[in-house]
């Protein structure tokens, strides 16, 4: 494994860049005026520019290598961090976004540095230190950030510019440490196999994972939407700046290093597949409830005038995000959201990899590359949509009203698993936590 400790240390800093801003990007946003629409779009904007720059740069590096292809789209992540970070319009911050979705093939090119430097047996294993990688990383990432905003006086241009360091300290490691691992008498010779439409709509027919694939895409849609939300939800709530949400989603991080840490495991091996999906979508359906109804009751140290001057960056601007009074602070707001959390976070952790572990147990081995491939095109699918419906539902009809809705659809989706989701054998604990992420 001594040739994969490059790649998973790569690829821990290059996600720490992106952790950094993911709390953040809501109300950078809002701080150029941007409505929750608009904000939605620009969440929407980097997984849907990755999900069509991501194959390209595959291609290119079974031709001409991982190397130089992973060097290339760290280079894009450092462009599209700096121009972040120099944003003085919405129009760039868009472009920015789009830059870093465009070279966004990262994580899977290291896959495939990490497909090429193991056998079949050990592949799992090698592709779960990406998991522990994203585990890491959206812990230490959220640190980080409130530590640069909290040293910048809550300036938003400074987490960006951290990000484009630990980019750029991506694209160094990678120059001088990491190998190439693809043998150039084998470049154009490796078969990339192309997900279709057709294959997909043949997965989703499949008599025992069509329903699964369906799961998949729902839990993602609203998890993945609650969090692309979630900075947006506790500003117009509870006053919340970017600071503290920082803290709120290392707080999410922390809770999910545990779960797949340890807990998925001692799950899995006692109760089996079925139960932790029951149990992951009732939590996070308790989680999106109790999120819904949080208090406006905004922290003891909020004032309503700071919050305004930390978001409008010039009088030109005026923020589209209503914000709470000051008239009725307290502590209730504050802890009931990360109290929210807790049910949230433990959902939000172990539905996707256990979905992916009932997959490959009702397929035929030779399958199980292609469910998990197109597994991961629904989640590269609800990345991209979840933030456009979900700000629209959030604009037009009210703050709380995506996360009532997401919450009556898993307890939907709980009724459906009891009753079509056939209980198989529990999974070794080692096979869970090479399937996570």
């Amino acid at each position: 494994m001594s040739k994969l400790l490059p790649v998973f240390v790569i690829v821990l800093v290059d996600l720490l860049g992106l952790t950094i801003i993911v709390p953040l990007l809501p109300l950078y946003a809002a701080s150029f005026g941007a409505t929750p629409v608009m904000i939605g779009l620009l969440g929407a904007a980097y997984p849907i520019m990755q999900a069509l720059g991501a194959p390209l740069l595959g291609r290119l590096s079974d031709r001409f290598g991982r190397k130089p292809i992973l060097m290339i789209s760290q280079l894009g992540t450092f462009a599209g961090f700096v121009l972040m970070g120099l944003a003085n319009s919405l129009p760039v911050l868009f472009l920015a976004r789009i830059i870093d979705g465009i070279s966004g093939a990262n994580i899977a090119t290291a896959q495939a540095v990490i497909t090429d430097n193991t056998t079949e047996e050990k592949r799992t294993q090698g592709l779960a230190l990406i998991g522990a990688a994203f585990g890491i990383g959206f812990t230490i990432g959220p640190l980080v950030a409130f530590a640069a905003l909290a040293l910048s006086g809550n300036n938003y241009q400074v987490p960006a510019f951290v990000a484009a360091a630990f980019s750029l300290l991506s694209f160094l490691l990678t120059t001088f440490w990491l190998k190439e691992s693809l043998p150039a008498e084998m470049r154009g010779k490796v078969k990339r196999e192309v997900l279709s439409l057709q294959a997909m709509v043949r997965a989703l027919q499949h008599p025992l994972v069509g329903f699964l694939l369906v799961l998949m895409f729902a839990q993602q849609f609203i998890f993945g939407g609650m969090e692309h939300l979630l900075s947006l939800f506790t500003l117009n709530r509870l006053g919340f700046g970017a600071q503290m949400n920082a803290a709120l989603f290392l707080f999410i991080g922390v809770i999910t290093v545990i779960m797949l840490g340890g807990v998925i495991r001692v799950w899995s091996r006692r109760y089996g597949d079925k139960w932790i999906i029951m149990v992951g979508l009732g939590t996070l359906a308790v989680g999106m409830l109790l999120t819904a109804v949080t208090p406006e009751v905004p922290p003891p140290w909020y004032s309503r005038a700071s919050m305004l001057a930390e978001l409008q960056r010039s009088a030109e601007r005026t923020v589209q995000v209503a914000l709470p009074p000051d008239t009725h602070n307290g502590w209730l707001g504050m802890l009931w959201i990360f109290a929210a959390m807790i049910p949230a976070s433990i959902g939000g952790a172990v539905l996707a990899p256990t979905i992916n572990s009932a997959i490959t147990k009702r397929v035929e081995p030779t399958e199980v590359g292609g469910m998990l491939g197109i597994s991961a095109s629904m989640v590269s699918l609800a990345n991209a949509s979840a933030p456009l419906v979900g700000s629209a539902i959030f604009q037009f009809f009210g703050a709380s009203v995506p996360f009532v809705l997401g919450s009556v659809v898993l307890l939907v989706l709980l009724v459906l698993v009891s009753k079509r989701l056939s209980p198989q054998p529990p999974q070794s604990p080692a096979a869970v936590a090479q399937l996570a992420h």
